[in-house]
Order: structure tokens, then C-alpha cells, then sequence
């Protein structure tokens, strides 16, 4: 036996009938239409915004607000890895982010690109970015590199 198009039907119970409100005794929700007799649900724009607690200072207001927070003034460098560099690039050649962005070995350059320490470089390169750590510095100039900053 196969299954034919006109033999399909939902499940059991998968489709429910929508509830008519207000359509008589009978029905179960008439008069009310199922809001109940009093209160601010039962009237006519009866709604209050997702986080009103009933009057109660909401939790937002109690909640302490403490800290600093820089997010309009906050810098986001593209970063990479000098793993990365080792693997992509010839002995001499030289690393902007423009050959990097080509590449797609960075996504986007926001406020600069930033080169992290975190791998081993033996081929000399010459590598411009707008910011170095320490660590990624001192392996580019140890290999026989140079790490040059440019300005943001």
C-alpha cells in the first residue's frame, strides 16, 4: 500500500478550533468572553507593557546600577594571530590590513587591527597594524621583522 496526497490528514487532536468569544452562554465564553468579571484585563484596552509588576517597582528600577560603561567611545580591533601570519605569508612579504581583508583572514576592520602573540613566527615580515602586544612584538622582531604601528 502507498501513501497517497488525499489520504494525509493531521494528527489527532494537532488542530484545535479557535475559540469564539462573547457568542452566548452556550459557547462557554460568552457574556465576558472569557476575562472574567472585574479588573484592569477585563476592560478595554486592559493591557500593561511586558515588564509592569502590578504597580510594584520593577525589577529594572531595583536592580542597582553601578559601574562605567565606554560603549559609544569603545575602540574594536580586527585581531589576528601570528599563527595566522606564519601560515599565509611568504619569508619578506608584507602584511597590511587591506592584504588581510583580501585575504579573508579578517572580517572587518572597525577601529584597527590588532596582532596577538599567541602562535610561533620564523619567517621576517614586515607587518603593519595599528596595535601590537608585547608578546607578538617581540617575535616579529626576533624572526628578523618589523613591527610598524600606523596611526589610527
Amino acid at each position: 500500500m502507498s501513501l497517497r496526497i488525499e489520504d494525509l490528514r493531521p494528527n489527532e487532536g494537532s488542530r484545535q478550533k479557535k475559540k469564539r468569544l462573547g457568542r452566548g452562554p452556550g459557547s462557554g465564553l460568552g457574556k465576558t468572553g472569557g476575562r472574567g468579571e472585574n479588573g484592569q484585563g477585563s476592560r478595554g484596552r486592559g493591557k500593561v507593557r511586558p515588564a509592569f509588576e502590578g504597580g510594584q517597582t520593577t525589577l529594572y528600577r531595583r536592580s542597582p546600577k553601578v559601574g562605567f560603561t565606554n560603549t559609544p567611545f569603545k575602540k574594536i580591533y580586527a585581531t589576528l594571530n601570528l599563527s595566522v601570519l606564519e601560515e599565509k605569508f611568504q619569508a619578506g612579504e608584507e602584511v597590511t590590513a587591506e592584504k588581510l581583508l583580501e585575504k579573508k583572514l579578517i572580517k572587518k576592520l572597525n577601529d584597527g587591527l590588532k596582532i596577538l602573540g599567541n602562535g610561533e613566527i620564523t619567517k621576517p615580515l614586515t607587518v603593519k597594524a595599528h596595535k601590537f602586544s608585547e608578546s607578538a612584538k617581540t617575535k616579529i622582531e626576533a624572526a628578523g621583522g618589523k613591527a610598524e604601528v600606523i596611526a589610527e
